[in-house]
């Protein structure tokens, strides 16, 4: 309901909500802020994840590109060391310049001291690349983004997270390098074991006191641990709310009938005896055929990035009779226009019967609204755009038009709109061609240019250029059964598992086909879970 009043407050201009009565109005106005507060809030939240990675991991950049210029990795220590132990058993009244520099120059034990230095301290130069970073440059804006949210938990073990940001809240406007040494900084599950001795130190008394700067950092590396894995939540948050709030309120009462719906067993150490046949299973199926795939799988003897060697499929021949299918359809069907193609879609579906007002009646006959939303979602589907399509001889104004967009078109609708027509695609199908209906599903993504002025822009590092990404679902015979919209810097694995939960047609996915950037460890177990197979195509499968 709630949803519902947003939309039509969303959908409706200042002046006809001005003219609503004072009750109407009011109703509109809340459930419209009420939600776009959660989504400020969501945004708050994700700007501050996204900007405490970007600390972390401009700072490893940095450090590893440092190493990678300073420090030359010596090769061959093992053989050095037997001809340096061989030198001295030879020659033991020798001195190590007359002795050890013969078979190992100084600048080789240079070079070998300066590499185990390298490992053993690149912890402690990321950490003092991102606390350089995060004090002379995050630090204006960080703090203020987290005085905005208002955190919770409801788990004892993380109050001390709880209890650190409220620290910091409270010394936000405070001067001084150090906390007052009688206030209690939480340590324990807050500050990481290898991190303590940078967030302690001693002052000019030589007592030992916390560093407000380092401790911050360590508070802010913690909370987006936390908030990511929903073990704190945002107060009025709705993609960061509490986690309680998603389970059925009965899960204790029907527990039983719960885990039976989910094919699950009760208890933990069943579940991982019955995984671990399965995979057992599964690798000695994988060890017995592996020979009979020769010469297309190909295992080598050097190890590194070529050792497993996969020959791709000869490519098959043209059926005989796709040619001439392609000629009667060009001679029947020449010059077929693709809005023609939509509107006698919708004359054997009826999809835009979906597409309804926002408001409490409707007073435009039908068949109008029916021509109007064919119109908008050609101009929308075609990027054509709703004022040129206006132009066209069929009596529809650019003003009617961006009436109909506004007030009918809504995501849900056109969601509801590709199921009908997913499903008619499905059931016209004929099985002696198409054969008999698919269970998999390959899943990708696609980027789209986008103006800056749009908030969800970003550079997308891989494949350049600023944009969104669009996610599609498409099964095997080339129906796309789901698309959602998400961030160039946003999971794909989420989106995948997304797509498969929610697309709602009558297709059943039994196997997820992905790319690399598709799949994940997580992935894998969230898939078996859900009852599903994920079948990743690795493009660094001999790093898997």
């Amino acid at each position: 309901m709630v949803t519902l009043y947003r939309e039509r407050a969303a959908a409706e201009t200042l002046y006809e909500l001005r003219r609503h009565p004072d009750a109407t109005r009011y109703t509109l106005l809340a459930a419209f802020c009420v939600q776009r507060k959660a989504e400020v809030i969501d945004s708050l939240v994700d700007l501050l994840l996204l900007v405490i990675h970007r600390i972390e991991a401009k700072a490893e950049k940095r450090v590893g590109k440092q190493y990678l210029e300073e420090v030359k990795k010596v090769e061959g220590k093992p053989r050095l060391l037997y001809q340096v132990a061989e030198a001295a058993l030879d020659h033991p009244e020798q001195t190590i310049r007359t002795g050890i520099f013969p078979v190992l120059s100084e600048e080789k034990c240079k070079a070998i001291v300066k590499e185990y230095k390298a490992k053993g301290d690149y912890q402690e130069q990321v950490y003092q690349t991102m606390r350089s970073s995060y004090r002379d440059h995050y630090r204006r804006m960080v703090p203020l983004i987290v005085n905005m949210l208002e955190v919770h938990s409801n788990n004892v073990l993380h109050r001390p997270v709880i209890e650190a940001l409220e620290i910091l809240k409270r010394f936000a406007h405070v001067p001084g390098p150090y906390y007052p040494a009688d206030e209690r900084i939480p340590l324990h599950g807050v500050v990481r074991p290898m991190w303590r001795d940078q967030v302690m130190e001693k002052d000019k008394e030589g007592e030992m006191r916390v560093r407000r700067v380092n401790y911050e950092l360590c508070v802010l590396d913690t909370l987006r641990d936390k908030l990511r894995c929903r073990e704190l939540w945002v107060a009025g948050a709705d993609k960061y709310r509490n986690p309680d709030d998603d389970l059925p309120k009965d899960f204790e009462v029907k527990r039983e009938q719960y885990y039976e719906a989910l094919g699950q067993p009760r208890e933990a150490e069943d579940f991982v005896i019955t995984l671990r046949q399965q995979m057992m299973s599964a690798l000695d199926s994988f060890n017995r055929a592996l020979p009979r795939l020769a010469p297309k799988v190909e295992l080598t003897q050097k190890k590194g990035s070529s050792w497993i060697k996969v020959s791709p499929l000869e490519a098959q021949d043209e059926p005989q009779n796709l040619g001439k299918l392609k000629a009667e359809i060009g001679r029947r069907w020449a010059m077929t226009s693709l809005l023609d193609i939509l509107k006698e879609a919708d004359l054997r579906i009826g999809f835009t019967q979906h597409f309804k007002s926002a408001a409490t009646r409707e007073s435009l006959e039908r068949e109008i609204v029916q021509k109007r939303l064919l119109l908008c979602l050609y101009g929308m589907g075609t990027n054509t755009g709703l004022k040129r399509i206006s132009m066209g001889d069929h009596g529809q104004s650019y003003q009617e038009l961006l009436y109909t967009r506004r007030r009918f078109i809504r995501t849900e609708h056109l969601r509801q709109a590709i199921i009908d027509v997913a499903n008619a695609i499905f059931r016209v199908r004929q099985p002696h061609i198409w054969g008999e209906g698919t269970t998999t599903c390959a899943s990708d993504s696609k980027q789209f240019g986008a103006w800056d002025q749009n908030l969800m822009t970003e550079w997308h590092l891989r494949l350049g250029g600023k944009g969104v990404m669009i996610y599609w679902h498409v099964e095997k015979h080339a129906t796309c059964i789901y698309s959602q919209l998400k961030t160039c810097s946003s999971s794909e694995v989420a989106a995948m598992i997304k797509g498969v939960l929610r697309h709602c047609t009558e297709m059943t996915i039994e196997k997820q086909f992905v790319d690399t950037h598709g799949q994940n460890a997580v992935a894998l177990g969230f898939c078996h879970l859900l009852g599903f197979q994920l079948m990743p195509r690795l493009k660094n499968i001999c790093a898997q």
